[in-house]
């Protein structure tokens, strides 16, 4: 079912059980603008942070591709990121099993190894950004919450999501990286 404007803003809390935040959207669709200056910010982070923490980003690399193996959907956020709560609010919302994967409370609070994944997971989407979240269905990184908000009010999310479970399983698991606690 496709939901498109008036409509598919009255429908959406029906269809999938929430309606997207506009502002948080709107938001998040301005946040694009930054990306070239958080880039900067996140390569210097994580070479400053992860050297000095001996952190090998083939290490980073391996971890991130094993979750995204073991998890038909998979989100990385910052737990005090309002784009990140949002893209769990439309995951929660479509009774689906997800995973998150919280890389701390924010960009600027993360150590060696959490700095280097954030490059890492930059690497998945083809803008680079490092913002988060990054969402994951069946292994391919969608983008983050921008993303997310546009295939749930397209229909196109509930399309993937049936694609990629064979069950109709409820249910949020949890994942942490072994260094952070």
């Amino acid at each position: 079912m496709k939901l498109t404007g008036i409509a598919g803003a009255l429908l959406l809390p029906f269809a999938c059980g929430y309606a997207p935040n506009p502002v948080i959207s709107a938001a998040a669709k301005g946040m694009g603008l930054l990306a070239p200056i958080f880039k900067a910010e996140a390569v210097l982070q994580a070479a400053v942070l992860g050297g000095i923490t001996n952190v090998n980003k083939e290490d980073i690399e391996s971890e991130i591709k094993e979750a995204k193996s073991k998890n038909k959907v998979l989100i990385y956020t910052y737990t005090l990121s309002p784009f990140s709560s949002e893209a769990v609010k439309i995951l929660e919302s479509t009774g689906k099993e997800f995973t998150e994967i919280p890389l701390g409370p924010e960009w600027f609070l993360l150590g060696g190894k959490e700095s280097v994944a954030r490059v890492v997971l930059s690497e998945e989407v083809e803008n680079r950004a490092t913002s988060l979240p990054k969402i994951f269905i069946g292994g391919k990184c969608i983008g983050g919450c921008d993303e997310l908000t546009s295939l749930a009010n397209s229909g196109e999310l509930e399309t993937m999501l049936s694609s990629t479970f064979s069950s109709n399983t409820a249910k949020k698991t949890g994942f942490s990286f072994p260094w952070s606690s």
